[in-house]
């Protein structure tokens, strides 16, 4: 690409680093949550929320189990001036909820801030100002130090009304845009601000440290967060937050990462809604710690219905992709894939396993309320036998032979191909039964009956060309019988008759499923299945269905050869 010399890598490294945090493993417990749906994923929509829509969607964030929402910038928008004055005097804020409020360090705007929290049993009062060197020199055009008086100015003012308003607050302070500033000035501005409130362990304070823009890769980030966490003042009485966005798709990667290296919170949306590429998405990250058998402390046990609600409320979209909340995140249309989810479902019936450690499903779907059948199996012309085989299985009770399995799967693979487009479980099992159930051409089955000496001996009626007619058939067993009577009576032959058979426990238990194989001069194998109430009437259907599928396909053969014949 052109122009690439005019770009230029603009966050800082720390003076130094101990990459503590490069020794951990995994995150071993879930951050506090702090969702910021209504203030950042809000403004950030085309159009943004009502205010009856926002107290649906608070309650929604309330049943995820969110102990901390920011509810929006009540000094700046009467919108949402009005939306907190609702959640407060209609009670609507339960007792282990903590709001958040936004605001600048300017004092009009602080008091009214303040003015707009009457009632409210507790909230976090979240003081920012923008610190970045392109911050600083583009658009304030001031001074460190008079950035460092900004900040310091609006925590004295937060301490100020806090003691003139009824009301448990906890502060919060945000150098924005902070991976763009050097990192030496930001522990300079945060313990300024800190030296301000004076944090004891009874009165903790909340220094939140912005991926405003992502502008490096995720060590870099945990990096300066570890340089904060050890080198801010009174670290043990500060509570460390998050705020990635994901400007260079990193966000989970850089949350992750800095959680590690001392993150203790994490401001966030539902399915990383925000400005330009969104804020980091809690759905995934929370889900990420529960595939590690970490608790998330969130509940999405239906994540189906969060997308609706999420949906319906921001007009936006979920992607298909979109990690563990996409239609096809879970979905597997290759064969290899197919095969292997369905022998690792088997597994895991088999040996009763504790952990989940089946192939390609980094978590149960039903944990979130998806379907192995609908979500997980997905048939079109990249499928495979194993995965063809299992939705018959679990939606129809089928259990087909191995060999069986891959020949139809070949078949389904084929009318997908054909008509360019995926195969439901209902169309597969159509496909099933027109290619092998109770085949009943070029020679139908009617009755049989046996006799017992030494050896079985059956007649069975059957009709082919509208005439009926009696095969008497000798073998050693009743299958058998009636095979060598099909055999010797209608001039056809085959080998190594193949034979499995089950009850049907789906749809309805009274019913008998028999499969059979047989095998032509050329050396196909044909299958056939025949479903009935009686065992012994379905294997005799399974195998007049196979010498059926034989017959009619060298009938075929050989009407293509007279026909090239005669040309």
């Amino acid at each position: 690409m052109k122009n690439y010399e005019k770009y230029t890598r603009g966050y800082f490294m720390p003076p130094q680093t101990s990459l503590k945090w490069t020794q951990k493993e995994y995150i071993t417990e879930a951050p506090t949550w702090c969702s910021v749906d209504l203030r950042d994923g809000n403004q950030a929509l085309v159009v943004p929320m009502n205010l009856e829509e926002k107290l649906e969607f608070f309650q929604v964030l309330v049943k995820l189990g969110f102990k901390e929402i920011e509810v929006g910038f009540p000094a700046a928008s009467e919108t949402e001036y009005a939306f907190l004055r609702t959640l407060i005097e209609q009670n609507l804020i339960p007792d282990d909820v903590t709001i958040q409020v936004l605001t600048q360090s300017r004092e009009h705007i602080i008091q009214k801030t303040f003015e707009s929290l009457k009632g409210a049993k507790q909230a976090v009062v979240h003081l920012y100002n923008s610190t970045s060197v392109a911050q600083r020199e583009q658009v304030f055009r001031k001074s460190k130090q008079e950035i460092i008086d900004i900040a310091v100015t609006g925590a004295e003012l937060l301490k100020k009304y806090a003691a003139e308003t009824e009301g448990n607050f906890k502060f919060q302070y945000s150098p924005e845009s902070f991976t763009g500033t050097e990192i030496d000035f930001a522990l300079e501005i945060c313990n300024a601000v800190l030296d301000v409130w004076q944090p004891t362990s009874d009165n903790k304070v909340i220094i939140n440290l912005p991926a405003t823009v992502s502008m490096s890769m995720s060590h870099v980030y945990a990096s300066q967060i570890e340089y904060m966490s050890d080198h801010m003042k009174y670290r043990d009485n500060v509570i460390l937050s998050l705020h990635p966005h994901n400007d260079r798709g990193t966000g989970i990667a850089d949350t992750e990462l800095a959680l590690l290296a001392g993150g203790q919170r994490v401001e966030g949306t539902l399915f990383g809604n925000g400005e330009r590429t969104g804020n980091v998405d809690i759905v995934t990250l929370a889900l990420n710690m529960y595939s590690h058998g970490v608790d998330p402390k969130l509940n999405f046990e239906n994540i189906l219905e969060i997308i609706e609600v999420y949906e319906r409320m921001t007009k936006m979209k979920v992607n298909e992709r979109q990690p563990y909340a996409g239609k096809l995140v879970f979905a597997a249309f290759s064969g290899s894939h197919q095969d292997a989810i369905a022998k690792g479902m088997k597994w895991r019936e088999e040996h009763n396993c504790e952990h989940w450690t089946v192939p390609y499903l980094p978590i149960d779907p039903k944990d979130i309320g998806r379907e192995y059948e609908g979500d997980v199996i997905r048939i079109n012309s990249q499928s495979g036998k194993g995965g063809i085989g299992y939705l018959l299985e679990q939606h129809y009770g089928l259990d087909l032979p191995p060999k069986m399995r891959e020949d139809f799967g070949y078949r389904v693979k084929n009318v997908s191909d054909r008509l360019s487009k995926e195969l439901l479980a209902n169309e597969i099992y159509d496909i099933f039964k027109e290619v092998y159930v109770n085949i009943k051409t070029p020679v139908e089955f009617l009755n049989y009956r046996f006799t017992h000496h030494d050896d079985y001996e059956t007649t069975i009626t059957v009709k082919e060309n509208e005439e009926v007619q009696e095969l008497n058939g000798v073998g050693n067993g009743r299958l058998d019988a009636i095979s060598n009577a099909l055999q010797s009576k209608l001039g056809i032959s085959y080998s190594n008759l193949i034979y499995k058979e089950h009850a049907l426990e789906v749809g309805s238990s009274s019913q008998a499923v028999s499969y059979v194989g047989i095998t032509a001069a050329n050396g196909k194998v044909h299958w056939g299945c025949g479903i009935d109430v009686d065992i012994m009437t379905s294997s005799v259907k399974a195998l007049f269905s196979a010498v059926n599928n034989m017959t009619q396909e060298q009938r075929e053969q050989a009407d293509v050869q007279e026909a090239v014949a005669k040309k």
